[in-house]
């Protein structure tokens, strides 16, 4: 008889962290998800609960790690993801990009697991090549705002590595570029959820800069395909994972006033200091070792989103 398998998934109550618990309890593993909560929702996990192979640890792995039992796979995905959150939680970012990282390799190590670190094409910083290629160093502003969780995470894919070459373990990375679907919270700060949260309630769509800016949005089940592809691959080296297909913000917007049947107007407001002017993954590689594309449109996954937004809503 062969073996559950087991993962730990550090962040598991987030918004990426809790449709990963599912995916993994859906493949008949055991799950156990870690939340400090600080960004997390333990709503997005409420629903897992009710499974016997899924257990949740209150905890800050930002203080060490300890984890009964045998344990095959060690996800990383603890942190404060969008701007407003790193802002608000700076200090708490850098240290969950470091000694996070460094507990959850600990615990990696420990149980001989294959390590899998939750990176961020925002390692690529306001990036000068276009699209971003694995091999791009990233032009990243380190001691600005946004420098707390940019370079926390090029930290942390540094440590990765370092325990890669010397302690022989199996780790991946991946670059995650925005994606976006249910679970993400009403007022996120990211540009879907603030858009949709405005054009429902009728309020004003708030576009920083002339919103000539441009991002790549994957929806969250071709994320989540895409990171269990990695996680079972025998790729060691970064990859990343997201959608091509650029959109500007100011597009955007009024995709969505349109999707929604808002009568919004659009504002605008001045650009954030170190604000990306553009976001593509080049994901060359991902077809190339992983087999895999995104196939879900912006259309599609608008749709699914604005579904979940209105009852979010209507439940406030």
């Amino acid at each position: 008889m062969v073996s559950r398998k087991t993962c730990v998934v550090t962040g598991g109550g987030g918004f990426l962290g809790s449709h990963l618990c599912e995916r993994f309890l859906e493949r008949n593993w055991r799950v156990l998800a870690i939340d400090n909560f600080i960004t997390g929702n333990e709503k997005n996990i409420a629903p897992l609960k009710k499974n016997k192979a899924f257990d949740l640890i209150r905890h800050d792995v930002s203080k060490t790690i300890r984890v009964p039992g045998r344990v095959d796979y060690v996800l990383h995905f603890a942190s404060p993801a969008s701007p407003l959150d790193y802002l608000q939680f700076p200090i708490q970012t850098l240290k969950v990009g470091a000694l996070g990282t460094h507990n959850a390799l600990g615990l990696a190590k420990d149980k001989k697991a294959v390590f899998f670190l939750a990176s961020t094409s925002e390692v690529y910083g306001d990036p000068l090549v276009h699209p971003q290629v694995e091999e791009y160093w990233g032009n990243v502003n380190p001691v600005g705002p946004r420098g707390v969780y940019d370079e926390a995470k090029r930290f942390a894919e540094a440590l990765t590595m370092a325990y890669h070459r010397t302690h022989k373990m199996n780790t991946k990375i991946i670059r995650i570029f925005n994606t976006y679907g249910p679970r993400m919270r009403l007022h996120d700060g990211r540009a879907i959820p603030e858009f949709l949260s405005q054009a429902l309630t009728g309020k004003p769509l708030t576009v920083f800069g002339d919103g000539s800016q441009t991002r790549s949005l994957c929806y969250i089940s071709d994320m989540v395909n895409g990171i269990e592809k990695l996680l079972l691959s025998p790729v060691n080296q970064p990859v990343n994972i997201g959608n091509p297909n650029e959109i500007s913000m100011l597009d955007l917007a009024k995709k969505i006033i349109r999707m929604t049947g808002s009568s919004s107007r659009i504002t605008h407001k001045a650009l954030p200091v170190d604000d990306p002017k553009v976001r593509q993954p080049n994901i060359a590689k991902a077809k190339k070792y992983l087999s895999w594309s995104p196939k879900v449109s912006l259309e599609d996954g608008l749709e699914h989103t604005i579904e979940y937004f209105k009852k979010a809503l209507e439940k406030k």
